[in-house]
């Protein structure tokens, strides 16, 4: 039988336009980024979520929704990495990015941006997403022996989820 692989898509959480001046790739989290944040962390701790690593791009607002997570899921610091890949790298690097980890980690969490992670849900998904929203979050559950070996065809279950759900669980 197969190892199981999850990844998770992580959205960056709703970023702050307050500052017209600052670099795209500096821009903070809002005040309701970081609420929708630590509600998604708890969520995922009640379904009993825990990557093994979590690798963000580099820009702000996602490398602090990143960090939010690590530590609410109490990750160790070792387990946290960037990359700037993930900063509007598009589908193709992301995927190779993910083929490339190391096969003892059965669990990875990426945070990154639109429109490349929703693309990226799609890629796999039978049923694409329209958009993940800031905060949103996709469960992708694989049977695969290795990360280069996950696909459309060995996914098992998948869960989207997001701060205005009203429910969580299996779609």
């Amino acid at each position: 039988m197969a190892q199981q692989r999850t990844l998770y898509i992580g959205r960056h959480a709703k970023s702050s336009w307050d500052h017209p001046g600052r670099a795209d790739i500096d821009r903070p989290l809002a005040e309701r980024g970081l609420k929708d944040a630590y509600n998604m962390v708890n969520r995922m701790m009640e379904r009993g979520d825990r990557p093994q690593m979590i690798i963000s791009s580099p820009a702000n607002r996602a490398m602090h929704t990143a960090i939010i997570y690590a530590r609410g899921l109490r990750l160790p610091l070792s387990g946290f990495h960037l990359n700037a890949d993930l900063y509007m790298g598009g589908e193709d690097i992301i995927l190779n990015l993910i083929y490339g980890i190391d096969n003892n980690i059965d669990s990875l969490m990426i945070f990154g941006h639109n429109p490349d992670f929703t693309y990226l849900a799609n890629y796999f998904l039978a049923e694409p997403i329209d958009n993940i929203p800031t905060s949103g979050l996709v469960r992708l559950d694989f049977e695969s022996a290795a990360w280069e070996g996950i696909s459309k065809t060995n996914l098992t279950e998948y869960i989207f989820d997001f701060p205005k759900k009203k429910q969580t669980g299996r779609t």
